[in-house]
């Protein structure tokens, strides 16, 4: 498995831009479980967009492990890493906009 992102480096800030426009508009609320692990819950509606981007997400960087599930917060979205790529996880946290 991969430790790094496989992504070219010239599409990397395409696809920060994509994952900053669903925190923008789809993330109602976020709770980092632990180090490792990163809970976002998105407005319903977000679910084929976010699905899609995290499969393209998964495909470049495979230490990424997305699960989707509904309950009555909305579509919950777990993103988990390996403890090496914390800071990976880190970035994300911050980019949610969960960190003040």
């Amino acid at each position: 498995m991969p430790e790094a992102c496989t992504l070219p480096t010239v599409e990397q800030p395409l696809r920060v831009a994509e994952f900053d426009q669903l925190f923008a508009t789809s993330v109602r609320t976020g709770e980092r479980i632990s180090p490792t692990k990163l809970q976002l819950v998105l407005d319903p509606d977000a679910e084929a967009s976010a699905r899609e981007l995290c499969a393209r997400e998964s495909e470049c960087c495979s230490f990424f492990t997305f699960a989707f599930a509904a309950d009555e917060r909305g579509l919950v979205l777990d993103i988990e890493v390996p403890a090496i790529q914390v800071s990976v996880l880190d970035a994300i946290s911050s980019r949610s906009r969960l960190d003040p």
